[in-house]
């Protein structure tokens, strides 16, 4: 069962200013409802990892790829109205969606 994202870091992500890669992904999947156990999948990493991007930790160079492409398929996905999910089965549904385009 994916977890709410707590209330420190919804603070921390509506910060002015974000220019961290991590901290702009975390934006992205706090404003499309993309619960990070979720994202996790797309990038072949931990939980723990997505939430260690969001507050900020390096991110290794052949993930920054993938999470720059992430970003501009959200974006797309939005001006499309295809996000935001409004349950977490339509989230679930676009992530296995991104997951099996790969």
């Amino acid at each position: 069962m994916p977890r709410n994202y707590s209330e420190k870091l919804l603070l921390d992500v509506y910060k002015e200013g974000q220019t961290e890669l991590g901290k702009i992904l975390a934006l992205a999947c706090v404003k499309n409802n993309l619960p990070a156990i979720y994202v996790a999948k797309v990038f072949g990493v931990s939980r723990m990892s997505i939430h260690s991007w969001f507050r900020g930790s390096d991110i290794r160079g052949k993930n920054r790829k993938k999470i720059e492409e992430f970003l501009d398929q959200i974006e797309q996905d939005v001006k499309a109205q295809i996000l935001p999910a409004l349950t977490l089965s339509e989230a679930k549904k676009y992530i296995e969606s991104i997951i099996n385009k790969e």
